[in-house]
């Protein structure tokens, strides 16, 4: 108990050493500028770069029986870079067989690409951004906390793409198929079209939108490990979760399917809520005992 109380002590009083103002301003401008520059090299990586597959003799990877025939070779490229690719891709695969995409300002397709190019860059560079933010911000928490932050990390990264994913797999398509059904229920004369800039920005925004929505339940089992919510206040207070989840719904969604995404996101939202409350009352057990 002594060496533990030592310990304490210890690492209360280096908490408590504080560095000198300019130091710590120093030291952010230079890990934020490793950011931007890891930002904007992959910026430009997606926007100018594409890639083309080349035939190579099967190279057999050990101990996993995969054989690999062929390999993506990057070349210089601005009408088909990696970020045009992209694009494609979301737009035969989200996108019904009669909806059409159309230009209605003339530098929508380099908007695509830049926004395509952008949200690539965040996704390559969190694990730098991630790094970098914790090198900063170690030195001043206590042990229990570096601990919390370490354990909620892969969690945190696997909610995050499954909310991203669950829009890609199902929201996103069911949207644009609901629109596409109400369309052609006013005839012939009316044609399912959709700007490439509106879709773009709807579809990432979305899943980025969906994506943030479903660390709700690590929010929730952050906040009863630390002892600022009790289990039992979620458990007491699961309609407003609800009634919560739902208001989250109508305010990502984009409100052009009748309700039914709303509807969708919030049950998908409440369900989360119940998953966290579940694991808050086990964390909490568990630490009591």
């Amino acid at each position: 108990m002594e060496e533990k109380a030592k310990e304490r002590g210890k690492e209360e009083k280096s908490f408590f050493e504080e560095k000198p103002l300019l130091d710590h301003l120093r030291e952010l401008a230079i890990r934020l500028r490793r950011i931007i520059a890891a930002l904007a090299i992959s910026f430009f990586f997606y926007f100018m770069t594409g890639y083309e597959w080349i035939n190579i003799d099967p190279l057999q990877i050990p101990f996993l029986g995969i054989s690999i025939s062929k390999i993506p070779i990057p070349y210089p490229s601005f009408y088909d870079s990696i970020a045009v690719q992209v694009t494609k891709f979301f737009i035969y695969h989200e996108l019904p067989a009669n909806t059409k995409i159309i230009i209605i300002n003339l530098f929508d397709p380099i908007y695509a690409s830049l926004y395509v190019s952008l949200y690539l860059a965040l996704l390559t560079s969190l694990p730098l951004i991630i790094r970098e933010t914790w090198a900063f911000l170690a030195p001043g928490l206590y042990e229990h906390e570096k601990k919390i932050f370490k354990l909620t990390m892969i969690p945190a990264f696997l909610l995050f793409f499954s909310g991203s994913l669950f829009a890609f797999l199902i929201l996103i398509p069911l949207m644009f198929d609901m629109i596409s059904f109400y369309t052609e229920s006013l005839g012939p004369a009316v044609e399912p079209t959709i700007s490439l800039s509106s879709f773009i920005s709807t579809t990432f925004l979305l899943m980025g939108s969906l994506g943030l929505a479903f660390e709700m339940p690590l929010i929730m089992i952050g906040l009863t490990y630390l002892r600022i919510v009790k289990a039992s206040t979620w458990r007491n207070y699961w309609r407003w979760g609800v009634l919560v989840s739902f208001i989250i719904a109508w305010i990502i969604s984009p409100g052009t399917t009748g309700g039914v995404m709303e509807t969708i996101i919030g049950l998908s939202l409440s369900s989360l809520y119940f998953l966290g409350m579940g694991i808050s009352f086990l964390v909490e057990k568990k630490r009591e005992s």
